[in-house]
């Protein structure tokens, strides 16, 4: 009988902390190089080795690359898609222990000579034992090391379906790494004519509240998408701020509108979106002066269920010519005062428009070139370089001005259910069960309540509604893009199974042991088995 290399907890525990340790923060050369340690690791399986090309990488962007581990049943067609991300969030709040971050056992130990520093509730738990520490055990290493031990066994035991690995890179940025590996998953569908059953996403169970012991496993994600403001006014000195606007004063009626606005609210199956906020506003002068700011941005953070981002984009115009209303009479009323004439009326206009206007002015090779330049600049992300381009073209059309000009910036995650499919239905009923076997009770969430690459499978949009953010976000099709028509062809449900675990993103980070490396492995064993009738070998 052939010994598993991760089929015991011990075992699998190992992997975790030899995943983790590989650092992989988002943007850092970590990230660059761990795919290729991810490959050699599970090269070393004996069914890859007989299958070299069902191993690969695919380029994704920047040097990065994301990992395909293709268990192949010579009879099956039927085929599940384990999805996960290696990458995490950076580490400096561990402070002067910021190098034991990818060790946990060395930082478990550690902290237990620092517990009185920590929350009572992260106290408490590393004193109970239950918990190992550290950046990526939870967030989610321990669900691409859940993957591979599936890989492993199935490739041994020679279970009649087909396993397809999928880790990707960036999840905690742009999501680039599953964006790109859609048309892979596109081309693996054609190539060997599968049949998608079931994208299977193992991020970890987050809790709902501070103290949720609960263990959820989830059947659709929430998306997101960022509805932008760029704010032109008009320059003037500040010993004479009545020849001017700040676009300041023309954001602050905006932002005002869309803090905490019920417009955006969605609801479903008893669950709602978190209410929209802003999440940077700015003025883009590059250096201080005595010129009052006439450029301002805005991003606003806006939670989605079922709208599409043309429904965003036009609730969002609806605010936003509120907020030029209100502007416009607070500014008159301020002009009557003042018995001044004033600069004109704050109109509203989408970025398509004004694309369409300077495009007409001044011809398109000058709009590329502009684009060009704005992309060119490295220190600037995708965010940056949206309202950047906003702001050069209005500087080449200053007649539209005071304006305040509507956009998407990146990045958007649409959302996805698929509560209600049969076999989803049938698989969260099965796993509650499975879950009583060690009396763990396991609650259902409809909507993952952070964000998931699950977002881009099982893709649906009847009215074209993705038209709106193509055409609205300036970095379209150059630095950013979103492959919607292969989305659609992804048509599987999807499930998120992961492990039990606290605080992501924060230094008490933590995972609990015996719900990753005891409980969730059965579940997802007993699940996948469960789909395609596999009796126990033993």
């Amino acid at each position: 009988m052939v010994q598993l290399r991760w089929g015991t907890p011990e075992k699998l525990r190992a992997l975790l902390c030899e995943l983790v340790s590989w650092e992989s923060r988002t943007l850092t050369e970590g990230e660059i190089t761990f795919p290729y340690k991810v490959q050699e690791k599970l090269g070393d399986l004996d069914f890859f080795k007989k299958n070299p090309a069902n191993l690969s990488l695919h380029e994704v962007d920047m040097g990065r690359h994301f990992v395909h581990a293709f268990y192949k049943h010579p009879e099956a067609d039927e085929t599940i898609v384990l999805i996960s991300h290696f990458d995490t969030v950076q580490t400096e709040e561990y402070g002067d222990l910021e190098m034991l971050a990818f060790q946990p056992e060395q930082l478990t130990k550690k902290l237990l000579d620092r517990k009185d520093d920590l929350p009572e509730e992260a106290r408490i738990d590393l004193e109970s034992g239950n918990y190992l520490f550290g950046r990526g055990t939870m967030d989610m290493k321990m669900g691409l090391a859940l993957h591979m031990a599936l890989i492993e066994k199935a490739s041994i035991e020679k279970w009649p379906v087909n396993l397809l690995l999928l880790t990707v890179p960036d999840e905690e940025v742009n999501s680039a790494g599953m964006r790109a590996a859609v048309k892979e998953l596109v081309a693996l569908r054609d190539k060997y004519r599968l049949s998608y059953k079931m994208f299977l996403n193992s991020e970890p169970s987050f809790s709902q509240k501070p103290g949720d012991e609960t263990h959820y496993i989830y059947s659709g994600t929430m998306g997101k998408i960022m509805p932008a403001a760029l704010f032109y006014g008009k320059e003037t000195h500040v010993g004479e701020p009545l020849k001017g606007m700040t676009a300041n004063y023309m954001a602050s009626f905006l932002t005002q509108l869309m803090e905490w606005n019920t417009s955006f609210l969605e609801s479903d199956f008893s669950e709602k979106t978190p209410l929209p906020v802003s999440l940077q506003q700015k003025d883009l002068k590059l250096q201080y002066s005595t010129q009052t700011p006439y450029r301002a941005a805005a991003l606003y953070n806006v939670f989605i269920m079922k709208r599409s981002a043309g429904e965003i984009m036009d609730i969002f115009e609806k605010v936003a010519e509120e907020a030029a209303i209100r502007c416009n009479e607070s500014y008159k009323a301020l002009c009557i005062r003042e018995r001044i004439e004033g600069v004109g009326e704050v109109q509203v206009l989408r970025y398509e428009k004004l694309l369409s206007y300077a495009v007409g002015k001044f011809g398109a090779n000058l709009v590329e070139q502009i684009k060009g330049e704005v992309q060119a600049n490295g220190d600037w992300d995708e965010r940056e370089k949206s309202l950047r381009i906003v702001e050069k073209l209005m500087i080449q059309c200053q007649e539209l001005a005071p304006a305040i000009v509507l956009l998407f910036a990146p990045p958007y995650y649409p959302a996805v259910n698929t509560s209600s499919d049969p076999l989803v239905i049938e698989s969260v009923k099965l796993l509650k069960e499975t879950a009583q076997l060690f009396n763990e009770e396991i609650s259902q969430v409809h909507y993952f309540n952070g964000l998931c690459d699950l977002s881009y499978v099982q893709y649906k949009d009847e009215s074209d509604g993705w038209t709106a953010f193509e055409k609205n976000t300036p970095v379209w099709g150059d630095s950013y893009s979103i492959p919607f028509a292969d989305m659609l062809k992804l048509q599987a449900p999807v499930l998120n199974v992961g492990p039990f675990g606290k605080d992501a993103h924060q230094r008490t980070e933590r995972l609990h042991i015996d719900s990753a490396f005891i409980h969730t492995p059965l579940m997802l064993e007993v699940l996948i088995k469960s789909m395609i009738k596999v009796k126990d070998a033993h």
